[in-house]
């Protein structure tokens, strides 16, 4: 509750700063002096701008926010949204509103941040010309993309090749139009340039430099460009990414002290001329400077908050350190890349097959690291950005740290442990090493969930992961606590131990070996993991009823599940290859069951959208077909992309399609601790991008060369050639020994990638057990591996021809009806509607779905045992859905623990119907539920969330008798109304608009 006389601070700008200063106000101020005030112009609250591109993937918005509604209402923030402020009373010190509000303040946080710089020329105005910044914009682009063939992105920096990235992903043609002599030319040299510009080309996409725009040709709609050279380019669409300007019109209008080139001027409180008024962001100007990048803004944001709390906190400037990925491609800048060569001496490594580039800036005498920039490779860069800041002198020479050899083992630059406490661990949230460590020491902070909770270390980009768990590592290991290596509070052992036990005892489910090792009844952590070690030994169906219940959601339906609780769908394509007539196939089931179609990147169809309850009808006409699982869902082999290799391609060496097939036919199925992705090249030209594979192979004049344990990702990694000039057998018998060992000693949901990185002996030491046998189990490995193809059966086939395994995908045990999932989600675009008259809400707790009258004090107390299946209905330690009016409830028979136990459906989460399809399992003695989705879990006795948050959901008494599952259950209609209007139930939702939603 705020203070009974507050201070109202006005914040103007509700984008990723302005939003970063509110929760910076909200955990500082704890004796809640403040009232805050924040306007947003957009017609939704706070989204994640940085990672803006990922909406062309999944076109979902709700999945940038960095706020619900919610939790502005839940912190007292007075949000108004979709509202501009259009001007400032300094001396009244009221700031005013396009929608008439006027809101005195106190203090007040400009944190308007910038827009696009458009040039003014001719033909700018046309249709077809768009900018990139907003998600309307991203809205606008890829609608005006759907009928547009070529695109011409003006500006080669940062956003203009993101944008670049887009226009190639919506299948235009797209060119890079850039006014100076290299790409991201604030970031690069030439020579990084030069390779960047490498890998867009590789992926199809042109870029033009030294090319300025004069004018843009049309009728109306864009038609052409017209260069400065005079050359033209006919284009049908244009994105402007030229640059940003400070939104500082506001400020303008508000005679506030403007710098030479925009923005506010600042103090190093972030004062303005109005000591009153506070500029945060992009639109700040400190020293002559504007700082372009989100995390000097979040410095700014935290600061400033900081100051209004009673603390003494100044700005003096920000790094401009940057990791981004472009285009699959890492690029870094750090520290001072750009001093010239009187100031700095350059250390250079270029690998030009591989597509790195490296350049560091020493100080003359190469005792310490200035700056320097990254292509290709950033896998450096925290512990190169960190060494930048330093004044200690470097630990090795500058060519070890550029890994090109030098005197010393890179292992003299040391490790995070090393680093002084001032090093800057965390720069997203401007976290040091210090702050780490005190939260370790101090807290008892003991594993890295806990600590990026507690220091907001990784919450951002995520880049500072590997160095925060290294620290925690290195803090425990001093303090001498061992690192809690258990895989959960129900095995004191890691997931390679369980493997060896379960394979040295024959140990064939996970009754056997909880009852045997371990304690309790399992969760969501233990059993998908030992579920996994099952399959990769014995091979049983994963749908057998012993270890149906064990599978995470996608496993236990055979499909990806998505947004909403619905499924896709993804046929295998061995190798690429398809028939006509398959693909016909394909574009008919899409048709019939309204899914929406996507090319994969593996080089297949995924089907989107498909309710639990129709996958088997989906996938009987897929197998009558000739398709097979895809294994999309699993923790197994993916796909094995393939170029098209020597049959038709005039470079290619060897047949990449046909080993391709032979190889996906050969490992399909099989399941491992992380996905796996292979590819084949035809040859050293790459097309399938072997090199970026868990097992890539390259064809060459002499067989193959076998790469194993890249992978792209967060944190990409190039493969390591294991060895060259192999044939196809040999290439196989190598494939298997190194899969097959990859699964017995890697941890759990650990890639091919950070499993190298950790095998102690590194490459060397997998060479010389996989080729040279050093631990004499080649054979061994080898047989498992011919085991596990022998016994191989689609999974699908298995269900569609068995029709106890059919049923398990029915929506609801109790009847054969269907109900549309729907996901409930607040209205973000605009406030209540002037026409929803407050008194709805009352008449909501007072009116049922089919509008007659309840009466709560009566009717919600007369409460009768209602029969809502079988105990067959229900899965042996698992749940199945149960529809009792318009609400649906999860059932579930906890068969190991010998209870049973029921709840809403809906996750509170997300408004997703999804919780029967989540595992049971227990924290301590309390027996609880994971949501699919993203493993929130709830006590399925009290409904609280055990993970920490707010939400909480509704259970119900259940008993069994003879066969029959009874729930102790109010009338149909006051439950449904129950739900639709409890907030813990359906969090953010009007309770009017719930039950519109519902009735319709």
């Amino acid at each position: 509750m705020i203070s009974p006389d507050p201070q109202t601070i006005v914040v103007v700008g509700n984008g990723m700063v302005g939003h970063r200063f509110v929760e910076n106000m909200i955990e500082m101020d704890i004796a809640q002096r403040y009232r805050i005030v924040t306007f947003c112009e957009e017609p939704r609250a706070a989204y994640d701008r940085v990672g803006l591109t990922s909406f062309f993937a999944h076109r979902d918005a709700e999945k940038l926010m960095l706020a619900r509604l919610d939790w502005y209402k839940q912190h007292e923030v007075e949000l108004h949204i979709g509202d501009r402020a259009n001007r400032i009373d300094r001396a009244a010190q009221i700031v005013y509103s396009d929608r008439g509000a006027a809101i005195h303040y106190d203090h007040l946080v400009m944190a308007t941040g910038s827009y696009p710089f458009v040039p003014d020329l001719p033909g700018v105005k046309h249709h077809g010309v768009f900018v990139y910044r907003t998600i309307e914009d991203l809205e606008r682009i890829i609608e005006y993309g759907k009928k547009s063939k070529r695109c011409a992105v003006i500006g080669g920096g940062l956003l203009g090749l993101e944008a670049a990235k887009a226009a190639h992903d919506l299948d235009l043609e797209t060119f890079v139009i850039e006014y100076n002599g290299r790409v991201m030319p604030r970031q690069l040299d030439e020579a990084g340039s030069k390779m960047l510009i490498e890998k867009i080309t590789s992926l199809g996409l042109k870029v033009l430099l030294n090319k300025g725009t004069k004018e843009i040709r049309g009728d109306g709609h864009v038609q052409q460009i017209l260069f400065t050279d005079g050359t033209t380019l006919d284009v049908d669409m244009i994105i402007i990414s030229a640059g940003i300007r400070p939104r500082d019109e506001l400020a303008k209008d508000s005679q506030l002290e403007l710098g030479k080139r925009g923005g506010v001027v600042v103090n190093e409180r972030l004062q303005s001329s109005d000591p009153n008024i506070y500029a945060i962001g992009e639109i700040a100007s400190y020293a002559g400077m504007i700082y372009g990048l989100v995390a000097p803004g979040y410095d700014m944001a935290e600061i400033a908050a900081a100051n209004f709390c009673g603390q003494e906190r100044t700005f003096n400037g920000a790094d401009m350190s940057t990791k981004l990925k472009l285009m699959g491609c890492d690029v870094a800048s750090f520290g001072q890349y750009n001093l010239p060569a009187e100031e700095a001496r350059p250390l250079v490594w270029e690998d030009p097959f591989k597509g790195i580039y490296k350049k560091l800036l020493f100080t003359p005498d190469g005792s310490r690291l200035l700056g320097g920039m990254l292509v290709g490779d950033a896998s450096d860069y925290g512990t190169l950005l960190i060494l930048s800041k330093s004044d200690a002198p470097l630990p090795c020479d500058p060519a070890t740290l550029i890994g090109a050899g030098g005197s010393g083992d890179k292992s003299a630059i040391g490790g995070v442990a090393d680093m002084p406490d001032s090093a800057q661990i965390c720069s997203c949230n401007n976290v040091t090493k210090g702050r780490i460590c005190e939260a370790i020491r101090d807290e008892g902070i003991d594993n890295v969930g806990d600590l990026k909770m507690c220091t907001k270390a990784g919450t951002g980009c995520g880049g500072c992961m590997p160095l925060v768990t290294d620290l925690l590592a290195a803090e425990l290991k001093a303090a001498g606590k061992a690192a809690n290596t258990d895989l959960c509070e129900h095995f004191a052992h890691t997931r390679q131990e369980l493997y060896e036990i379960v394979q040295l005892k024959e140990i064939k489910s996970f009754n056997d070996l909880i009852a045997q090792h371990g304690r309790g009844h399992g969760c969501e952590i233990c059993k998908p993991a030992v579920a996994s070690i099952l399959a990769s030994l014995w091979n049983d169906q994963i749908l057998e009823p012993e270890h149906q219940t064990l599978q995470d959601s996608n496993d236990r339906f055979l499909a990806n599940i998505q947004r909403g609780g619905s499924y896709s769908v993804v046929p295998r394509v061995p190798g690429g290859e398809i028939t006509p007539e398959k693909l016909i196939v394909l574009g008919e089931v899409a048709k019939k069951y309204k899914l929406y179609t996507k090319i994969t990147g593996g080089q297949r169809v995924d089907l989107f959208g498909a309710q639990a309850y129709e996958l088997p009808e989906i996938w009987e006409e897929l197998v009558n077909a000739g398709f097979e699982s895809g294994h999309a869902y699993g923790k197994s082999v993916r796909t094995v992309k393939s170029c098209v290799g020597s049959t038709w391609c005039r470079y290619g060496i060897g047949d990449s399609v046909g080993f391709a097939i032979a190889i996906e036919e050969r490992y399909r199925g099989l399941r491992s601790p992380h996905k796996l992705k292979f590819a084949v090249s035809g040859c050293v030209r790459e097309c399938a991008e072997a090199q970026c594979k868990d097992v890539g192979l390259i064809a060459t004049e002499n067989g193959y060369n076998l790469y194993v344990c890249g992978n792209g990702g967060t944190k990409p990694r190039h493969a390591d050639l294991l060895i060259a000039d192999i044939d196809e057998a040999t290439a196989i018998t190598y494939i298997d020994r190194f899969l097959i060992y990859y699964i017995r000693t890697a941890d759990k949901l650990m890639r091919t990638a950070t499993w190298m990185e950790k095998l102690e002996g590194g490459l060397e030491h997998l060479k010389a057990v996989v080729i040279d046998d050093k631990l004499g189990v080649a054979e061994e490995l080898e047989k498992q591996m011919q085991y596990l193809v022998d016994t191989y059966k689609c999974e699908w086939k298995e269900v569609v021809n068995n029709p106890e395994k059919r049923k398990w995908f029915r929506q609801f045990a109790n009847t054969d009806e269907h109900q549309l999932d729907i996901e409930l989600i607040e209205q973000r675009d605009q406030a209540r509607p002037a026409d929803w008259p407050k008194e709805n809400v009352a008449l909501v707790e007072l009116k049922g779905l089919n509008g007659e009258t309840i009466d709560h004090n009566g009717q919600a107390n007369l409460r009768s045992w209602v029969r809502v299946g079988a105990v067959a209905d229900f899965p042996l330690d698992g749940g199945s859905a149960i529809k009792y009016g318009q609400t649906q409830i999860a059932v579930f028979n906890f068969a190991s623990q010998g209870n049973w136990y029921a709840c809403q459906n809906m996750c509170p989460h997300k408004n997703a119907f999804v919780l029967s399809r989540g595992m049971i399992g227990t924290a301590g003695e309390t027996p609880k539920v994971a949501c699919p989705l993203h493993k929130k879990t709830f006590s399925l006795e009290s409904g609280e969330c055990l993970t920490g948050e707010e939400y909480a959901v509704k259970t119900f008494p259940v008993k069994i008798e003879a066969d029959g599952v009874y729930l102790e259950l109010p009338p149909e209609t006051v439950l449904d109304a129950e739900l639709a209007t409890d907030k813990h139930c359906i969090r953010g939702c009007d309770a009017v608009k719930a039950l519109q939603l519902a009735e319709a």
